[in-house]
């Protein structure tokens, strides 16, 4: 097995994906988790690269967020859409960032993700709560390359 499919357990991924149901019950936003081995690239290129091929920027909102993890390089990018940009401060993924950071240093790499999950729900809804009848307009699903 290789790194990636090593990375979380399928028990752990099920967790995750129910983090991110938690975490968009409260808002439009969209996020997704995204684990390859490398990032052949600059890391945020990549992470945008992959959001775009995910069709991460066909939400209605452009609200849209991407946790990037690229396994063998020990590296993680958020990467959000457009119609978040437009919104938000510029250090508006720090504390999501540090929260993550600081549990994948110690190797909780779970945990790092769904507390990074949870915060990034909770800072989407203060810019776009939920609404009657929003959709979930992207898989929940981990994907991996």
């Amino acid at each position: 097995m290789s790194r990636v499919e090593n990375f979380l357990t399928a028990e752990e991924e099920q967790e995750i994906v129910q983090a991110i149901v938690d975490a968009e019950k409260n808002t439009s936003g969209e996020i997704r988790v995204h684990i390859e081995s490398h990032a052949k690239k600059d890391l945020l290129d990549r992470a945008k690269e992959v959001f775009h091929s995910l069709k991460m920027d066909n939400t209605k909102e452009e609200n849209g967020v991407l946790i990037y993890v690229a396994v063998n390089d020990n590296k993680f990018a958020i990467y959000g859409d457009r119609g978040i940009d437009k919104v938000v401060p510029e250090n508006f993924w720090d504390t999501t960032r540090d929260t993550i950071a600081s549990h994948f240093k110690d190797g909780r790499f779970k945990q790092g993700l769904i507390e990074g999950i949870l915060n990034a729900g909770k800072e989407l809804e203060r810019h776009f709560p939920w609404q009657h009848g929003d959709v979930n307009e992207l898989s929940n699903e981990i994907s991996k390359n």
